[in-house]
Order: structure tokens, then sequence, then C-alpha cells
């Protein structure tokens, strides 16, 4: 049992009312597992969410911020100049936070990306955005601060993975142990008028193709240098392509710890340290919506 004062500052569920019931879905399951492994749990008050932390963090041994990609930099840098951050650090949050600059990192090494499209049908989304939000599958010219990705079909998964931290220096390319590969995921997307929108997903998936899959997700995360949690989300087609990585806690964590039987705070704070398990283990399989409610399958 470990017995510290953790600070989850999650954003969503105070600051961003589109948001707020997977944020809180999201900060119940974290919350509620810290607690089982015996940490204090300090959460942000409804002011001022920088100056919350700045105010809490220095009282608690741990720290983890959760917030949209675009605020994840800012907020993650004051948090880790002031206690032991349990996620990516703000450099690799405000890399991944670029969606165009992701894709050409991944690109580089070698990691399938849909890459840019500047004309027909196509993917437009935010440079800096969050999950769905402002994706759309159209034929129009990107606006400002988006760009075009070309459209793959396939199935729509991600991955969930714990990266390691072997030092407590931040580095951009990761050097530290292999991730902990939690699970594979599907994802239920809806698209309405061209409009991405989505609902959640099942947990674990047991996929014929989950081996170049992982080497897919696993290659991406090692490549940007993601330490704690990440989320990759992946378009299956004629190969497994990376179309987006976040660097954060990602709704997927709430069918992932209803059926995970290592507790996923545990998981977090060992992997800060350079350790943690090699797998993890599943008592049966869920599917979860975005607002949190979970249905075993």
């Amino acid at each position: 049992m470990y017995r510290m004062k953790v600070l989850l500052a999650e954003y969503a569920s105070s600051h961003d009312p589109a948001l707020a019931p997977e944020g809180a879905a999201m900060l119940r399951v974290l919350a509620e597992s810290f607690s089982r492994t015996g940490c204090e749990v300090i959460m942000p008050g409804k002011g001022d969410f920088a100056g919350e932390i700045e105010r809490l963090a220095p009282g608690c041994d741990l720290g983890l911020v959760i917030a949209p990609d675009h605020l994840l930099p800012g907020y993650t840098k004051i948090l880790e100049d002031l206690t032991h951050n349990l996620g990516c650090s703000s450099l690799v949050a405000a890399v991944c936070g670029n969606k165009v600059m992701t894709g050409k990192i991944l690109a580089r090494h070698g990691v399938p990306v849909p890459g840019k499209a500047e004309q027909g049908l196509r993917v437009v989304k935010p440079v800096h955005g969050c999950g769905s939000q402002g994706v759309r599958l159209t034929n129009g010219d990107p606006g400002e601060g988006e760009f075009g990705q070309r459209f793959i079909e396939g199935e729509h998964l991600s991955a969930s993975l714990v990266g390691s931290r072997n030092t407590g220096e931040a580095c951009l390319y990761y050097s530290g142990n292999p991730p902990l590969v939690l699970a594979l995921n599907r994802q239920h997307i809806e698209v309405t008028d061209g409009a991405f929108r989505y609902l959640g997903g099942e947990t674990p998936v047991d996929h014929p193709r989950s081996g170049e899959i992982l080497d897919v997700v696993r290659k991406a995360v090692m490549v940007l240098g993601c330490q704690g949690y990440a989320g990759v989300d992946v378009v299956l087609g004629d190969k497994a392509y990376v179309v987006d990585v976040n660097p954060r806690i990602t709704t997927s964590v709430i069918g992932i710890a209803a059926v995970m039987e290592e507790e996923i705070a545990r998981i977090l704070v060992d992997a800060s340290h350079g350790g943690g398990p090699e797998e993890v283990t599943f008592r049966g399989k869920v599917r979860f919506t975005k607002d949190g409610e979970v249905t075993r399958l």
C-alpha cells in the first residue's frame, strides 16, 4: 500500500461542459484506484486551474494532469516543476499536441500514418485538437488551424499503453523500457453529416492482426518518448495507420479498469520509477460509453 498524496488535476469536469462527462468518468476511475492503493487523493477546486495546480502540487508526492491536448503541455509544465509527474512530460505533450508535427515524426521513423491530403474526400481536423472534436470527412478545404489528412477505410481501434521512465529527465525520444500494452480497444465512432463523433468502445479486443497493430503502436510511443499512460488511435486498413497519439489518460481507461486485475494507479506509479509488470490480466470484456457506463460482454 502507498501512503502518499496524489494530485489528480482533471480539467474538463469543471472547465469544459462539452467534455465534462468524459472527464468526470476518467477522474472517478483514477481516484478510486489511487484510494484503493492507500493514497490520499487531492483535486483542484473549481477556480483558476493553473493556480490550483500551483497551490496544491507542492504539498503532494505525486501528480497527474488530464486535460485537452492543446492545454496539456502548459498545465503539465506547472505540475512537473512542483512534484513528481506520473504522466508524459510537458515536452512530449507539446509534440503530440501538434498533430501535423506528430505525423511527420512518425513517418520519418517508418510508422504508417495517413499522410497529408490536399484535395478530394479527406479527413479535416484541427492541428491542435482533442478526440473527435472538429474532425470531419469532407471535400472542403481546411480552415484556419486545420489540416487535411488522407481518408483511410478500415476498422477504428486504439491501444492503451504505459511507458516507463528510467531517469527523472524529460526526453523527446524514448529511452526507457518497452512500453507496457494494457489493452487493444475497439472504438465506436459515428459519422453524421461528415462529422466524427466518438461514443465509447469495447475492451480488451483479441484481434487476428493484434501482433501487427501492437508492433506499430509500441514503436509510435517509443519514437515520441511517451512516458506514463498514452492512447494511440489506429485505423486498420491495408496497414495499421496511426491517426492520433494522446499523451494522457484516455476514455478507454474506464473499460480497462473495470476488467483489469491490476490497479491502474499502481501501474502508473511503478512505471514513473522505471518498474511495473510486463503484462496485465483481464477478467472478461466490457463495452463502455464515453460518459462512463460499463456493460459486461
